[in-house]
């Protein structure tokens, strides 16, 4: 059965429904969510600048670990007064100081060996025999002819001499003792080229025993016993090379080419040349010659220098790094190299001034290497350089200097990470605190001194109690250097 609604109900229906919401409501709406999003997010965005500022002025001159109440901790040196030498660095190689190609100067058949490959032999020692078989009767032949021109010789002299005395009684033709005599001087010349004959018979035969031309170390053999050699063959029986002394060509830039050559006028110049390692000098040696022209190619000069090489540290063919020294510096002023920083203006140093407080000082270097550096100007004897710790270092920082009793051990591997009492990681504070204060290496006074002071000796309190160890103070340092229950 269906019943019609009454009137009087859609009535209340329409007053107890909710107003539809208007398209200018909803906008509305939204806008203020957006503002209020904004808002959040700028209020969080400030906070995180707060955090972060103390971390981004922490490098900027204040104390350690960003904390303007500390000074920095570095090291400190004095310069120092000392005669420096000049060098001037190049890179060469060793050769031989003589090189020879041992050859046979006659044809034959190599029958014996004399010497084993690399074996050190001497002026003259017999190195190898060609079978003198065919030199030898060649000898024999010569000789022979000799003694047979020298028999005639003999009996044309006799003949001479009757007939100069018929000659002189007018009972023979004095035409004919002339030409006997004629006889006899070209039988004493043919004697005469006999003889050359025997000497270019024994000098050949003398060939057939290949010696060596010089002292020296003998390479590997070329050739070996049984085989037929020739004396125009280029390889030759072995190669001599001279390794006592020997000699390092080496190069320098053409810039360096009056320096060398005003140094070399004053006396002889010392050469050394390093080791494998690129730091150990392992010969010195002297300065023997100097090329005649540049190197177009390169624009280098190349210059010789020969080395004792007692120990047979330098082999020929050897890459080597020389040094060449050209003068002395006397009294200088030196500092370690690693007080000289480089900024946009140049060099600078750190120098503590009164109250530790550092002050950028621009230096004129005139030359360093690895450890040492010579100050031309800025600097005297009685300043004091910073040497390590800048990281946190500006001009016009407060500094602590610290005591260097040795170099630091490497850590040859990542510490373990450990935990504060209260549960927190240490941090990176933790590890550079265990690097002062546990190891021992560098102990800083001051304020660091006495923080330790007192951890030393809450941790003596904290092994007598039984309850939880006190809480430390925050820092870097404290945590490093507080030691686990």
């Amino acid at each position: 059965m269906l019943f019609k609604p009454d009137a009087n109900d859609k009535d209340a229906d329409k007053r107890t429904a909710p107003p539809k919401r208007s398209v200018l409501s909803r906008v509305l709406g939204r806008l203020v969510s957006l503002l209020i999003t904004l808002v959040i997010l700028g209020g969080l965005g400030y906070l995180g600048w707060l955090a972060y500022q103390p971390k981004q002025g922490g490098g900027g001159g204040r104390g350690a670990f960003g904390r303007p109440d500390l000074p920095v901790p570095v090291l400190a040196a004095t310069p120092r007064v000392q005669d420096v030498p000049v060098y001037l660095d190049g890179v060469g190689s060793v050769k031989a100081l003589n090189t020879v190609t041992v050859r046979s100067q006659v044809d034959g058949k190599l029958i014996k060996v004399n010497f084993v490959e690399g074996q050190d032999v001497k002026k003259d020692d017999v190195l190898g025999e060609i079978d003198p078989a065919i030199y030898q009767a060649q000898y024999d032949q010569a000789v022979a002819k000799k003694a047979q021109d020298v028999a005639l010789l003999a009996n044309q002299k006799l003949d001479l001499a009757r007939y100069e005395q018929l000659a002189a009684t007018n009972a023979g033709s004095k035409q004919q003792a002339d030409t006997q005599r004629a006889l006899v001087a070209q039988q004493e010349a043919l004697i005469k080229a006999d003889q050359a004959a025997i000497d270019n018979s024994a000098a050949t035969l003398s060939y057939t025993k290949i010696v060596a031309p010089m002292s020296g170390r003998a390479g590997l053999r070329q050739v070996d016993q049984g085989n037929i050699i020739h004396a125009a063959d280029a390889t030759g029986l072995v190669i001599l090379t001279q390794l006592q002394p020997i000699a390092v060509w080496f190069s320098l830039p053409q810039q360096q080419i009056m320096r060398v050559n005003a140094a070399a006028a004053k006396g002889q110049l010392a050469v050394d040349v390093f080791g494998n390692d690129g730091v150990t000098v392992i010969d010195t040696g002297k300065l023997t010659g100097i090329d005649n022209q540049v190197d177009p190619t390169t624009g280098t000069l190349k210059l010789k220098a020969e080395f004792p090489n007692a120990n047979y540290q330098l082999w020929p063919g050897q890459f080597v790094n020389v040094r060449l020294k050209v003068e002395t510096l006397s009294q200088a002023i030196v500092v370690p190299t690693s007080a000289v920083q480089r900024g946009p203006a140049g060099t600078f140093s750190y120098v503590i001034g009164e109250g530790d407080v550092v002050t950028a000082r621009p230096v004129t270097v005139t030359q360093q290497n690895e450890h040492d550096a010579v100050i031309a100007s800025g600097l005297t004897t009685s300043d004091r350089v910073v040497t390590t710790g800048f990281a946190n270092l500006a001009d016009g920082a407060k500094v602590v200097i610290g005591k260097d009793d040795g170099p630091p051990a490497a850590d040859l591997a990542p510490r373990k990470r450990s935990r504060n009492p209260d549960g927190k990681g240490g941090g990176q504070g933790q590890g550079q605190g265990q690097g002062q204060g546990r190891e021992g290496k560098k102990d800083w006074p001051g304020k660091g001194g006495e923080h330790r002071g007192r951890q030393e000796h809450s941790e003596g309190d904290q092994k007598g109690q039984t309850g939880p160890a006190p809480a430390p103070a925050a820092g870097g340092e404290q945590s490093g250097a507080a030691k686990q229950p």
